[in-house]
């Protein structure tokens, strides 16, 4: 293992104490393989998903990862099983705020909505790389320097803060990537099919869709910094916090179509998702002194998304009401 648990559960912590064995990490590898592969083979022609489809792949996506999780509580017992969901449900609800980004951006630069799906993909396969280096940088970190957890808890209870007064800065990923393409290599405004690189006037240039695919990768590196320490709170085993991050990942394009629409209808949601930052980044500060038990945290998250999804359809069917004209 790339962590030694036993090292913070002398110091009071209390978190699953796993040894994980090669063809743990190779099952894990491939499955998530497998899955990229029946992804992408099914959408291998661009076209626009219905909300039916949207729907039944969420669905699907979230039946993989709660599969996971039943493999994760046989093999590994209850305590990892709790901390595999926690991460899961902490990752997922964090790239709410993400799929809402996406859409801003791709209506921002003009993205046709057929061609959104192999963006999203490859820009998924890179956040996969990337999680996977930021969570045994910060693993290798917690197990050197526990002290590290007070700087991790701190960042994550300023996110929190920020996405509840509500950031005026989502969507400038968009001007931030775009310019840091154009310094590398010229971008054209015109679209060569599904293609990420194309020919003008002899010269090769970047299409607008490896344009949204670089402004993609710039937005979840941004949003990586706060889920992989919100993650890092909940279990400090580096295959827990990938396996967990990775299948919340995977279902973001079934989210994407299914969600990109709905910010309004989900007011109060990122008061939750700020929220759970602050909880468990105070979870995080004072977890060298003081565990709360896995379970009770999960149930904390739960109740936080559960009350702002019932708020936000009160707050919904209010105004629709209003907007009815009285006799």
């Amino acid at each position: 293992m790339f962590f030694n648990p036993s090292a913070l559960a002398a110091a009071g912590t209390n978190f699953a104490d796993i040894d994980v064995p090669v063809w743990a990490w190779a099952l894990l590898g491939g499955a998530i393989a497998l899955l990229l592969g029946i992804d992408l083979y099914r959408h291998r022609d661009d076209h626009e998903p219905s909300p039916k489809e949207a729907v039944l792949e969420s669905l699907a996506w979230v039946a993989c990862g709660l599969s996971f999780g039943m493999f994760m509580l046989i093999n590994f017992g209850g305590q990892a099983f709790g901390e595999y969901m926690s991460g899961y449900l902490i990752e997922k609800s964090l790239s709410v705020d993400n799929v809402f980004v996406w859409s801003l951006l791709f209506t921002t630069m003009a993205i046709p909505l057929k061609f959104q799906h192999r963006v999203l993909f490859w820009g998924i396969f890179g956040a996969l790389t990337l999680r996977a280096i930021f969570i045994l940088i910060g693993s290798a970190l917690i197990m050197k320097f526990w002290w590290v957890l007070l700087l991790f808890g701190a960042f994550l209870i300023f996110s929190g803060v920020k996405i509840i007064r509500h950031r005026a800065d989502e969507g400038s990923g968009a001007t931030r990537g775009l310019d840091l393409l154009r310094k590398v290599m010229p971008v054209s405004d015109t679209f060569d099919g599904h293609k990420f690189f194309s020919r003008v006037n002899a010269k090769r240039v970047a299409t607008p869709l490896f344009a949204a695919l670089v402004v993609i990768e710039v937005t979840d590196l941004v949003f990586a910094v706060d889920s992989v320490p919100a993650i890092l709170a909940v279990s400090h085993e580096p295959y827990i916090v990938f396996a967990s991050n990775a299948f919340a990942i995977l279902g973001l394009r079934a989210m994407y179509f299914l969600l990109a629409n709905a910010k309004e209808r989900f007011h109060y949601l990122s008061h939750a998702l700020g929220g759970i930052l602050v909880f468990v980044g105070i979870k995080m500060m004072v977890s060298h002194w003081f565990h709360l038990n896995t379970y009770v945290s999960l149930a904390i998250i739960v109740a936080m998304l559960a009350t702002a999804v019932v708020a936000s359809e009160r707050k919904t069917r209010s105004a629709a009401k209003a907007l009815v004209p009285t006799r």
